[in-house]
């Protein structure tokens, strides 16, 4: 048994020197499959769900190499990696649709909180109140990818002192979102907090994680991690879904893997929150609270753990070689840890951001070429 996977990407575009450009106006106009931001200078795609991981490394390289030709087409413009706007000389918001009503909310109350790039990973599962006991389960667990994927260490051209500024500063809507106990709960609480107006609409969540679907909240078939900061790196975002996935299908066969059975929900919110500002701190290395028990560990311990666990799972549902760029990341660090140790080591930010620009182009192109030429993705 394997879960149907997707992804919904946010990028920057800009310049091989590493200044964000807004252009998301001509991409969205141009391309099919990218939809606009509030602001212009990050895009956004979607991959259709795939079970296979392979198909599933060709729908997320694919776009992303159309999206770099016509980027070309337009000027000597490529991709930013990062979650924020590292080189950034101002915080001034960029519209990308003055028309859009939503987008003057967005811009009025939130500014350039809000202007950051992540990956969105979706899981489907069909039943709902199964996919709430997994929403439940992954919200407390959620400040681990979150440490795995941290990549936004820089703000306006310097390092702020944390490892995902983009997390640190994100406005999570609204200010305090329960673990839901069935899908009937979601349901009354969305109701209640759109009468509010805490909410806009029904996409007005924004937390790190949220039950997905055609009509929510009452029609729901995916679990949707949000807090991941970008992973540009394919293979390690495909391990990072792996893990998740793999966590998923354990948690299918084990009840122990449910958080209201061992405290209370208020108790393991404000937990998850502390957690969750630990790991925009410090990611890899934060001391986060487990959830079981409440014990101090390190997040890149809990995610050892997590690891030994659920190999087995992995293995039985053929999705265990997957996983092997997670040792990597936990021995080397992720993207933000790298980045901030060439940054000691006396390494501009500028120098650091072109740099991974060409790495990433590079590695993009080879990955395609080797993997996907024999894929048909649509």
């Amino acid at each position: 048994m394997t879960l149907s996977k997707g992804f919904e990407i946010e990028m920057y575009t800009g310049t091989p020197q590493g200044d964000v450009v807004g252009l998301s106006d001509k991409i969205v106009r141009a391309l099919d499959g990218f939809v606009r931001e509030p602001d212009s200078r990050n895009v956004e795609y979607t991959t259709a769900p795939f079970c296979s991981y392979d198909r599933l490394l060709c729908a997320l390289l694919k776009p992303r190499q159309k999206l770099r030709a016509y980027l070309q087409s337009l000027g000597d413009y490529t991709l930013i990696p990062g979650s924020t706007l590292s080189l950034a000389k101002s915080d001034r918001f960029y519209r990308s649709d003055p028309n859009n009503p939503y987008h003057d909310y967005i811009e009025q109350t939130y500014g350039i909180k809000v202007v950051t790039a992540s990956v969105h990973i979706n899981l489907g599962i069909s039943d709902p109140d199964l996919l709430i006991r997994a929403c439940r389960l992954i919200r407390v667990e959620a400040p681990l990818y979150l440490a795995l994927s941290a990549s936004s260490p820089f703000l306006l051209g310097r390092a702020t002192g944390y490892h995902s500024t983009r997390w640190q500063m994100f406005p999570k809507t609204p200010d305090n979102v329960p673990l839901f106990e069935s899908h009937a709960h979601f349901i009354r609480w969305t109701e209640e907090q759109l009468a509010a107006k805490t909410m806009q609409n029904v996409r007005h969540l924004w937390s790190s994680v949220r039950p997905n679907g055609d009509r929510r909240p009452y029609k729901l078939n995916r679990l949707e991690l949000r807090i991941c900061d970008l992973i540009v790196d394919p293979l390690a975002l495909l391990a990072v879904t792996a893990l998740l996935e793999a966590r998923l299908l354990q948690m299918f066969g084990d009840p122990s893997l449910e958080p209201l059975a061992v405290s209370h929900e208020r108790d393991l919110v404000a937990l998850t929150d502390a957690n969750e500002a630990a790991a925009a701190k410090s990611s890899l290395d934060a001391e986060l609270h487990h959830w079981q028990d409440g014990s101090k560990i390190i997040a890149r311990d809990w995610i050892e753990q997590i690891y030994k666990e659920v190999y087995p799972v992995a293995k039985a549902n053929g999705i265990s070689c997957f996983l092997s760029p997670l040792k990597k990341i936990l021995r080397s660090g992720n993207k933000a840890q790298q980045w901030l140790k060439l940054h000691q080591q006396g390494m501009d930010v500028r120098t650091i951001i072109q740099q991974d620009i060409q790495d990433i182009a590079r590695q993009e192109k080879d990955l395609e070429d080797a993997v996907c030429r024999e894929i048909l993705v649509a």
